[in-house]
């Protein structure tokens, strides 16, 4: 089998299967050979050259591999996370600490074959070369995640699921008439050569028409930055992370973001290539500030931990944006930065799991004294902290430096300003909240009943990529930084 079908049919057949299986021993069995599997697969793909099948509409190139890789990995630490969730969790009634009644978790058939499907959706987006086979891809990964956010069927969980298919398939819909303008705007090639396929598009720009492909854009990075998480279409992402398992909220902001941001780096290759950068730079520097604001706004004084985490997704979904928009050295920081914040966020979220299992509360006022009640989670949760803010030694801190330094070369002056003056306040908002959890004496109920242990198997996925984001920000594998500066290019940087 080719390797390019591989990669998303056998996590697809193998979330088919978990629903027919019943021991949840061999289910999760399952998730773990999938996970290296998948991994490694990946890898493959780093050191051999892999023809495109189904006529070139699926094939890896760099930002496909890169985002494909990222989301392997985050599946692989997040397939340990789960089992031993799972085994925590196994039957299992909960009582809402707020409202105090019990609801029991969706059967694990559903949550690891929607996992595994979500894995191999998230994958053909990846890998998809045709815009038209990409916008079906970022709607599958609509639907295979959905039953994920919805597990604990509790009310709130129910809204955060029902928000996020509503808002998100108005978004969808958008991209789908972005698409639709995209196929006016290449009228005149010819239509018997796929002109949705991204090489034909780059490759016959010349001939596009400029203001369909304009409107095209707009509705593109509408639709596909309502699912990335850009304001003011935003909103589904804070409930959907802040309800979900942590381990959801992990892949959901560490890998489902990218499979949206890849849409809109697609539409914003072909505006490069037809000379419409300055158009769609300018949006996207808009885009960019304008989420970082939003962000800014709601992570001050927020009272709920995972909420706060969910905003940090917004910001630094903005600062995405704003690098991807300045072009030049930003460009790279850019792609660096997609790294090094689903990494730091990914852990983040899986960090947050389990000071929930300790707390049984997402009330930053009712999280005391984490560094004694949870160790090793509140040096991790510290460490996350100051990583995600871009503070030195960690990744996100050189992407972001690296971002900053791009609008500078360019004479960005105003860009660069409101920039530095948003991550300086979410830094101050983020650093009073994490520091309240960390410091003082745990709960009376945390010290006196049973004992609260970080269990090793939830600690080693976060401690894992805690390590790979220390690492990016001393040093860069040669093989990613040469990726990196072959992306910065096609999008119109170095």
């Amino acid at each position: 089998m080719n390797l390019t079908l591989a990669l998303f049919l056998v996590p697809a057949v193998a979330g088919l299967g978990a629903f027919a299986i019943r021991s949840n021993g061999l289910r999760r069995f399952v998730l773990l050979l999938v996970a290296a599997a998948h991994c490694v697969m990946t890898s493959v793909t780093w050191r051999l050259t892999i023809a495109g099948t189904l006529g070139e509409w699926l094939r890896l190139d760099d930002f496909g591999r890169l985002f494909l890789s990222i989301t392997s990995v985050l599946f692989a630490t997040a397939a340990v996370y789960t089992v031993a969730y799972l085994r925590r969790e196994e039957g299992r009634q909960q009582r809402d600490p707020e409202e105090g009644f019990l609801f029991v978790d969706a059967p694990e058939a559903t949550f690891t074959g929607c996992l595994l499907l979500f894995l191999s959706t998230m994958t053909l987006v990846a890998e998809s070369q045709h815009l038209g086979l990409l916008w079906v891809a970022v709607e599958a990964t609509t639907l295979a995640s959905a039953p994920l956010i919805f597990f604990h069927r509790h009310h709130r969980s129910l809204e955060a699921t029902w928000k996020y298919l509503m808002i998100c398939s108005v978004g969808i819909a958008l991209a789908l008439l972005g698409n639709f303008l995209l196929t006016v705007s290449a009228a005149l090639l010819d239509q018997k050569n796929s002109p949705l396929l991204l090489a034909n598009l780059l490759n016959h720009a010349a001939i596009l028409q400029a203001s369909w492909l304009k409107v095209a854009f707009i509705f593109l990075l509408v639709g596909y930055g309502t699912k990335m998480g850009l304001a003011p279409l935003h909103t589904w992402l804070p409930d959907a992370h802040s309800e979900s398992p942590s381990v959801v909220s992990a892949l959901l902001s560490g890998a489902l973001l990218n499979c949206a941001l890849l849409g809109i780096i697609r539409a914003y290759q072909v505006c490069i290539a037809a000379g419409l950068r300055d158009f769609a730079s300018n949006l996207m520097v808009f885009f960019g500030l304008f989420s970082m604001a939003v962000a800014a706004v709601f992570i001050i004084g927020q009272a709920d931990y995972k909420r706060m985490l969910a905003y940090s997704s917004v910001e630094h979904m903005g600062i995405l944006s704003l690098g991807i928009g300045l072009g030049g050295s930003a460009a790279f920081g850019a792609v660096l930065h997609a790294v090094n914040h689903s990494l730091t966020k990914a852990m983040l979220f899986l960090v947050a799991g389990n000071i929930l299992a300790g707390y049984r509360t997402k009330a930053v006022s009712d999280v005391k004294g984490l560094l004694r009640a949870l160790p090793a989670s509140g040096v991790l949760w510290l460490a996350g902290l100051f990583a995600i803010t871009g503070t030195p030694p960690f990744g996100p801190f050189l992407s972001e430096f690296t971002i900053l330094k791009g609008a500078l070369e360019l004479g960005r002056w105003i860009p660069a300003a409101i920039y530095l003056g948003l991550l300086a306040v979410i830094f101050v908002g983020m650093l009073g909240i994490v520091l309240r959890m960390t410091q003082g004496d745990a709960p009376a109920g945390i010290k006196t009943g049973t004992p609260v242990r970080d269990n090793f198997f939830f600690i080693l996925p976060p401690t894992v990529l805690a390590i790979l984001v220390t690492m990016l920000g001393l040093y860069i594998p040669p093989p990613l930084t040469h990726a990196l500066h072959d992306m910065a290019r096609a999008l119109g940087g170095y």
